[in-house]
This record gives C-alpha cells, structure tokens and sequence, in this order.
C-alpha cells in the first residue's frame, strides 16, 4: 500500500506542514487522520468495555454500589478538567510526544525529559497489562492452559506492531471502527439489562455501607473502589501524540481529547449502572474476581455471558492497538530531540508507509519483556507495576499543566491556539493539576502502597540519571517558547 501524500500549495497538508515547520520539525508522518479519528484513538485506549468489564470487581468488592454509582462522576468530573487543560495545551502545540514538548517547552529540557520518561514507561507498562490480560482472558475462553497465554500475548503484540507499521489509513480505520463497536457494544449491554435483568432500584447506585474489606472501612472502601474509575480514564492524551498525523491539529486535536472523555463518561456510567443494577446477591457477587460477567450471565444467561466476554476481548485488542500507536509516537518524537541512546533509529521513518517503525518494535517488543521478566515472581508484582506505571501517566498528565500555569503567572506563555479556556484557563489548569494530586493519593491508599513506593522510587531514578548522564547533552524542543512568542499568534 503506498501512502505517500501529495502536498499542494496552500492545501491543508501544506498549511499543517507549514505549522509543524514553525515548531521546529518537518512533516515526517503521513497525515491520514480526521477528527473522528483523533476521537476514536483516544476513545479506544479509555475502552470503558474493557475497564469497566473486567475490572467491575476491584471495585464492587471494597467500595460497594457507590464506587460506581457515586465514584464513576466524581472521576468523569475530574478527568474532564484535566482533558480540558490538555486540550488547550495541545491546541497551542500540536506535536507528536505532545506531553514531553509542553513540559520542555514551558519549563526546561529537563522538565521535558521527566515527563517523557515516565509517559513511556507508563504506556509501555499499560500496552503490557491490556494484551496479556487480553491474551488471558482468550485463553480462559478458548479453554487452554493459563501458559498459552505467553504464546497469545505474542501472537497480539505481533499484530498490533504489524498494523501499525504497514498503513496509518489502516490503523485510522480500525480505530474509527473500534469506536463504533463501542458504542454499539454498551448500547446493546446496557438496553438489555436494564429492560430484562435490573433486580434493583435507582436508590442502590448510592449504597455506601457495603465493603469487603478486612477491617470493615466502608470510607476507605469508597476510596479504593475509584480506582477503577481512575485507571479507566487513562489514555485520552493518544490523540495530542497523533497530532502530526491529524488534518488540522489544532483544532481537531483538542476536541478528540475532550469528546473521548465525554463520551466515556457517559457510555461508561450506563454500562456501570445496568451492571449494578442487576446485581441479586450483593456479597456473592462482590467476592467474584469475574464480577460482571457473572452478574450478566445471571441476568440474561450464559450464552449472552459468553458473548460479552467476546466483545470485551476484542476491545481489549482494539485498546492494545491504540496504545502501540500513541506509545511509538512518543518515542518518536522524544528520539527525534535526541532523548535517548540509539535516537537516530528509534526516530527513523520508513520512506513507504510513513510509520516510526524502529519506534513501533520497541513498544511490542518492551511490554513482552516487561511480562517474562515479571512471569517468575507473584502476580501481584505485575498487577502492582501496571499500577505504578498507570500513576505515572498521571504524574506526566500534570507535570506540562502546571508548567504552562507557571509560564502564563510569569508572562513567558501568552499565545494561545484556536482552542483556549480564555479567562478560565488558568483556573482550570490548577484544578485539574489538584485533580492529578487527588488521584496520585487515592491510588496510593491501603492496600496500595507497594505501586505507590515503586513510583516514588521510579522518579527519583530517573531524576538521578537525569543529572548524571543526560543534562549536559540534552537540549530539548528545537524551537523555544521565547521564539515562539515572539513569531506572533497562532489563534487562527
């Protein structure tokens, strides 16, 4: 498939090339994606069928009916401050490794680096625990050992790094298509339980004195019942890190960030709320580890059990391959500043497809990796490192809003692009930097403290190497915030 593009002058390719060119970088990437695509990438790694499926139990068990009921808003509310700040942030600077370029841009090289360092161990981790859970979960289904998964996780990896770097029109097109499968998928679920197997009334979505934890804390339950609603809402900046590959990124970017959160937000309560809904025995089920498949297959039989599980694997696939793209483009572009050893090959783009290929194999091969090195050891070491790197995605979400609140207090950031919250920007980027703190510390309450060490000893490390090895030789973005002030507005 040849997806070379031809340019015209005064076309939108050339004004977007033109656009790029002012941030310091040439139009390497193949332009492929429209804004529903830039929805559907993002919307397709938050997957509320995956998360809200398969990880159902982690928060029925300690938090009850409110963790979802209640919790589920509460999160939506908070991620969408966040997405709104981001927006805003991606509007201004529509890049490739959206995040690491921000924080270079409007705090230091070294802010820079941090923030792309731990933006990819955490969707390198998340690219792990999505296709070997999914791998799992097919296993299970087709009744083969719990080792084949191994081979499965493989067999996906491979697939996600195949499609990613044959076509971005094919990859553009499984994302659109993973939307609507999505959407379709809850619409189904949730019409169907609500109609044939709601058991409670609306008053349960709001049951806060249930819990199964040890000692009894229904409070703590709560807390650690939002965590599934907070690792769920993790991915949405795929779209800033496609925006080089986006028609128009700076104004279709930013309203994939936000509609992805939005429409999850809502996809995600309904199908939450059925689930809940039909729930008959409450301690039965929230002792499940397969919560709502059981709570599903009680209420509409094992055959339509079966069926969910079906869709909720394959959007667990559609979510791997998402987040090899957004992944791979990071480190494309972090490669592309000379962030790491080996830049010149993790930054190369083939002259065919168009695709950070070399970026591609790293980001399949390092999750498989990720998984044998852990295999020998307990699980919990796996699920405990999945939860670290997902708190750090946090950490790489908040760290370029504060800079760009910090930047707009001292007057160095004032240009702003097509999308931007005018009066209310730096409000909204204190709080969803407040919001970012609040999850940082409900993911590290009891019994999560292991994940919560490992981040804290995950940062220190790497600002360690930073001041050993990489201050001296790294120098950032090309173009620098002072120039790019200086070179007029971009609110066109």
């Amino acid at each position: 498939m040849d997806d070379e593009p031809s340019v015209r002058e005064g076309s939108g390719e050339a004004r977007d090339a033109g656009a790029l060119g002012r941030l310091g970088y040439a139009q390497e990437l193949l332009r492929r994606m429209s804004g529903f695509s830039s929805f559907a990438v993002s919307f397709s790694i938050i997957s509320v069928l995956t998360g809200c499926i398969t990880a159902y139990s982690d928060a029925i068990g300690p938090g009850g009916p409110a963790a979802l009921g209640l919790g589920w808003p509460l999160v939506s509310a908070g991620t969408l401050l966040v997405a709104l700040a981001m927006a805003e942030l991606a509007s201004a600077f529509p890049t490739a490794g959206a995040l690491y370029h921000w924080s270079a841009l409007l705090g230091s090289a070294g802010w820079g680096w941090i923030t792309a360092a731990m933006n990819l161990v955490g969707q390198i981790a998340v690219v792990a625990a999505i296709d070997f859970g999914c791998a799992s979960e097919l296993a299970a289904t087709l009744g083969l050992p719990s080792r084949a998964a191994f081979a499965l996780l493989a067999a996906i990896l491979a697939s996600h790094a195949l499609v990613n770097a044959f076509s971005v029109r094919l990859v553009a097109w499984l994302n659109d298509f993973s939307a609507t499968v999505h959407v379709i998928g809850v619409v189904v679920i949730v019409g169907l339980l609500l109609a044939l197997g709601r058991a409670q009334p609306i008053s349960f979505l709001a049951h806060t004195s249930f819990t199964t934890r040890t000692d009894g804390n229904t409070t703590l339950g709560l807390f650690n019942g939002l965590v599934l609603s907070m690792f769920t809402f993790t991915g949405y900046d795929a779209s800033a890190h496609l925006a080089e590959e986006t028609h128009d990124p700076a104004r279709r970017t930013p309203w994939g960030i936000l509609m992805s959160v939005a429409v999850s937000a809502v996809a995600g309560y309904l199908l939450l709320a059925s689930i809940t809904l039909a729930i008959r025995d409450l301690p039965a089920i929230a002792g499940d580890r397969h919560a709502a498949l059981v709570v599903m297959q009680g209420a509409l039989g094992s055959g339509f059990g079966r069926g969910a599980m079906g869709l909720a694997i394959a959007a667990m696939w559609f979510c791997g391959l998402s987040s090899v793209t957004s992944a791979s483009r990071t480190l494309y572009a972090f490669s592309r500043d000379r962030g790491l050893p080996f830049s010149s090959a993790l930054s190369r783009v083939g002259a065919r497809t168009r695709t950070p290929s070399v970026a591609i194999a790293v980001v399949t091969v390092g999750p498989m990796l990720l998984v044998l090195g852990t295999a020998p050891f307990a699980g919990a070491l796996f699920d405990a490192m999945a939860k670290m790197a997902t708190m750090g995605l946090y950490v790489s979400y908040a760290l370029p809003i504060l800079l760009g609140a910090l930047a707009r207090h001292r007057g160095a950031w004032t240009k702003m692009g097509p999308f931007h919250l005018r009066g209310f920007g730096v409000a909204i980027a204190w709080a969803a930097v407040a919001w970012a703190a609040v999850v940082l510390v409900v993911c590290s309450l009891p019994p999560n403290q292991l994940p919560a060490t490992m981040l804290a000893v995950a940062l220190a490390i790497l600002a360690l190497l930073y001041v050993a090895f990489v201050r001296k030789r790294f120098e950032g973005p090309r173009v620098k915030l002072a120039a790019l002030e200086e070179g007029g507005s971009e609110d066109r």
